[in-house]
C-alpha cells in the first residue's frame, strides 16, 4: 500500500507565536512550552495532539480549522498558521456511535472506534489516489491525513467485513473533522 502524501497522528497541545510566519516556523511561547510543544511545527503540534493517548478532554484545549491551528489553556488563546498548500483532514469511522463536528478538536473530539485497524483509500476528484494503506485508530477514534488543497474526492474505510465512504473537500470553508463515514456490513459486499 502507499501514500503519497503523509499519514498525521498527533498528542497535544496548541501553539501560537506572533513570530510565526508559516508552517515550517519554530514557536518559542511559554503556552508551548508549558505543554512540551516548544520548538514544534503547527504541523509536528497537529500530530502529537492528534496522536495523544491522553484521555479526552486534553488539558490543553486544540482544534484544526482549514488554514490555523488555534490553541486555548483557559487564560491565553492562540492561532498558529497552517501550511498553504495542505489541508489537515481527520477522519473518525463508525458504526453505531458518532457526533457532529465541522472543526476538528484535537483535544475534545471522540470517536467510536479507538484502536482499530482500519483500510484508508483517499482518491481525488481526477481518481488520483493520495492515500491507500492500513491505519490503527488513535485513542480518540480518529485518523488524520495531511491533503493537498483545493481538491474533492471519495474517502473509503473498511475493517473486518465493513465498509463505507463518503465525499470530501480540502477548499476553503471546508470541515476538518469527518464523523459522517459510517461502516456497513452490506458496503462491503
Amino acid at each position: 500500500m502507499r501514500t503519497r502524501f503523509p499519514v498525521v497522528l498527533a498528542t497535544g497541545a496548541f501553539v501560537l507565536s506572533a513570530c510565526s510566519t508559516g508552517s515550517d516556523a519554530v514557536s518559542t511561547d511559554p503556552l508551548l512550552a508549558d505543554h512540551g510543544l516548544d520548538g514544534l511545527t503547527a504541523q509536528q503540534i497537529v500530530e502529537e495532539l492528534e496522536a495523544s493517548t491522553e484521555q479526552r478532554p486534553l488539558r490543553l484545549g486544540a482544534s484544526v480549522s482549514e488554514d490555523e491551528l488555534l490553541l486555548d489553556d483557559g487564560t491565553t488563546e492562540m492561532a498558529l498558521p497552517l501550511p498553504e498548500d495542505e489541508f489537515y483532514l481527520s477522519v473518525a469511522p463508525f458504526v453505531t456511535q458518532t457526533h457532529d463536528c465541522f472543526y476538528h478538536s484535537l483535544s475534545g473530539c471522540q470517536g467510536e472506534l479507538v484502536g482499530a485497524e482500519v483500510a484508508v483509500t483517499i482518491t481525488d476528484a481526477s481518481g488520483d489516489v493520495l492515500v491507500d494503506e492500513e491505519i490503527t485508530t488513535h485513542t480518540n477514534g480518529f485518523v488524520g491525513f495531511w491533503l493537498p488543497r483545493e481538491i474533492t474526492g471519495t474517502i473509503e474505510v473498511s475493517r473486518e467485513g465493513y465498509a463505507g465512504s463518503v465525499p470530501f473537500s480540502t477548499t476553503d470553508g471546508s470541515p476538518t473533522c469527518i464523523t459522517t463515514l459510517q461502516l456497513d456490513p452490506a458496503a462491503a459486499r
